[in-house]
């Protein structure tokens, strides 16, 4: 796609000491807007994949792009752009919040690392960041201990959109919550993606999640990408053997 905000081009990885590759031969393109999905059973390489368009691990072949330009980590004012456009939300809504820190410190640490602004103009990016996931200004002067999984989820998500990012690349981001909350984070996701027009990238093993932020899926088997596409279709008449295996694996209530 030339309009990728984020690539993977023939991306192949191996961790340090490993005899077999993580990701192999992969190629993926994300265009501004658009949300997608990487879905398979776990050890098929979707947290890997993510880490590769985060710049938090480097391909041992091939090449991540973001804006249509290879990524490089030493490039700080290309890395500076990409910091503040690419954010991640993490899984685990409880050990991703420093639990020693007052939630506004958290919510503020893209600012300070990216160093935008002065204090009270991050002290009103806060207030207004907490406000855009539906908690109040004050929530600012609290610790993350005071707070249920899924509140802790949208502090983790008014971090990730504080900066405004263009991207969201989310690992798992409702896996650790209970079945009502999660439908409410996924209904908050969705949302912003809608007013904020953001580009989002999930990893997850929840069909229904998928099917519900989702326009494109992507299926990894074994580090490999073994089927992408529209999401409905994929899910409905997927085309490739593993894919209906995961998908027949997911379990369904007695009629």
């Amino acid at each position: 796609m030339n309009d990728a905000v984020l690539e993977l081009d023939d991306v192949t990885a191996r961790y340090r000491g490993a005899r077999t590759d993580v990701v192999q031969e992969v190629s993926l393109a994300v265009s501004p807007g658009e949300s997608l999905a990487l879905v398979g059973e776990s050890g098929a390489g979707k947290t890997t994949l993510l880490r590769l368009l985060l710049g938090l691990a480097r391909p041992t072949r091939g090449t991540v792009r973001f804006d249509g330009r290879a990524l490089s980590l030493r490039d700080r004012e290309q890395l500076r752009r990409f910091r503040r456009s690419v954010q991640p939300v993490f899984q685990d809504p409880y050990s991703s919040l420093d639990p020693r820190r007052r939630v506004g410190s958290i919510v503020a640490e893209p600012l300070r690392s990216l160093r935008l602004g002065t204090r009270a103009e991050a002290a009103r990016k806060v207030a207004a960041a907490l406000e855009g996931v539906g908690l109040p200004a004050d929530t600012a002067e609290r610790y993350p201990h005071e707070f249920s999984g899924g509140q802790r989820q949208r502090i983790a998500i008014a971090r990730a959109t504080v900066c405004e990012p263009r991207v969201l690349l989310a690992d798992e981001p409702v896996s650790a919550l209970d079945v009502t909350t999660r439908v409410k984070v996924v209904d908050l996701l969705a949302e912003l993606k809608r007013e904020r027009g953001l580009t989002l990238v999930m990893v997850s093993h929840d069909l229904s999640v998928v099917a519900s932020l989702c326009e494109r899926t992507a299926v990894l088997e074994r580090g490999r990408v073994v089927e992408q596409g529209d999401t409905a279709q994929v899910l409905s008449a997927p085309a490739h053997a593993y894919t209906r295996r995961l998908i027949d694996s997911v379990p369904r209530l007695p009629v």
